[in-house]
């Protein structure tokens, strides 16, 4: 269908229109981050982009992260979370497993330990189930540096828990008390 660089370039770009930029291609967001995706494609193909429904499926479905999602009709579409622009995913709390895990850089690693984690200018704090995941995400900007978050005890200190569709847990901000450097 489309070659992986191809499909990377694509993946970018949706990425910077669907959670951080929509007007880059003049489209609209709803409250909840949807976009229609027949005005997606034509808006992306003003802009370079010469897109097909199908080759927009093949990104969706080939995204190691599972970074958008269709609507259950595939009318829609939008980034599954990271968003910088103002949106209700509405995702619901719910009780997230004994341990996650957040991967950043060693660089990052001094004001994360006096403040905690911050959602800065993100919606919340993305975590992951896995070591390996906060790895990849540690890497992407450095010597990656894992931290251990202790999300069952801040669950039961009233701290809520978003999972989003494709696995990762959201929450607002980990203070430093719960979260230790294992890597």
């Amino acid at each position: 269908m489309i070659n992986e660089k191809e499909n990377k370039r694509i993946s970018k770009f949706l990425s910077l229109v669907l959670r951080h930029k929509p007007e880059t291609v003049h489209i609209e967001l709803d409250g909840n981050g949807w976009t229609d995706v027949d005005v997606l494609i034509e808006r992306m193909r003003e802009h370079q982009f010469n897109i097909s429904r199908e080759i927009l499926a093949h990104v969706v479905s080939t995204n190691d992260k599972s970074r958008f999602a269709f609507s259950d009709d595939l009318t829609r579409i939008r980034a599954s979370q990271g968003h910088s622009v103002d949106i209700d995913l509405g995702y619901e709390a719910q009780q997230p497993p004994p341990v996650l895990y957040h991967g950043t850089t060693e660089n990052a690693l001094a004001s994360i330990l006096k403040t905690g984690l911050e959602k800065r200018d993100r919606h919340h704090v993305h975590l992951s189930t896995e070591i390996k995941t906060a790895t990849a995400v540690g890497q992407r900007y450095g010597k990656p540096t894992i931290l251990q978050v202790a999300a069952g005890e801040m669950f039961q200190d009233g701290y809520r828990f978003y999972r989003t569709d494709n696995n990762v847990w959201l929450t607002d901000h980990v203070p430093v008390k719960y979260f230790t450097v294992i890597e």
